[in-house]
């Protein structure tokens, strides 16, 4: 996890239109960073849909929210029209920013053990 007060990683990354999003071309006054295991899973789901109902609330009080997980262009694009995402969600293929977030790692679910994303979320 982030150290209280140290600057965050930068990154680039894609969005479901192949259009790279950097922390630094961000415009407004704060940023809600919020990694996610995967793209169409329950939890997930409901996440990005409650993120994205709260748009509106978060532009008030000039944030952006952005979302972050594996998967690709393909199944954001598939993801944000299924479940109509208007949050701005962007692939993390490598797993290379996760990792500098420090929420990707040892991960066990019904007794099997993998590496993944854990759920979290950032406020900058």
């Amino acid at each position: 996890m982030l150290d209280i007060n140290k600057k965050a990683p930068a990154f680039t990354l894609k969005d479901k239109d192949g259009v790279s999003h950097s922390l630094r071309s961000i415009e407004t006054a704060y940023v809600v960073l919020f990694f996610y295991p995967k793209d169409n899973t329950p939890g997930c789901t409901i996440e990005a849909k409650g993120f994205s109902d709260a748009i509106a609330k978060f532009k008030r009080q000039d944030t952006t929210l952005v979302g972050i997980s594996g998967g690709d262009e393909k199944t954001k694009t598939k993801f944000c029209n299924k479940h109509d995402l208007g949050v701005l969600l962007l692939s993390d293929t490598d797993f290379a920013v996760s990792k500098k977030y420090g929420v990707y790692g040892p991960k066990q679910f019904m007794g099997k053990k993998y590496e993944g994303i854990t759920r979290a979320s950032f406020v900058l």
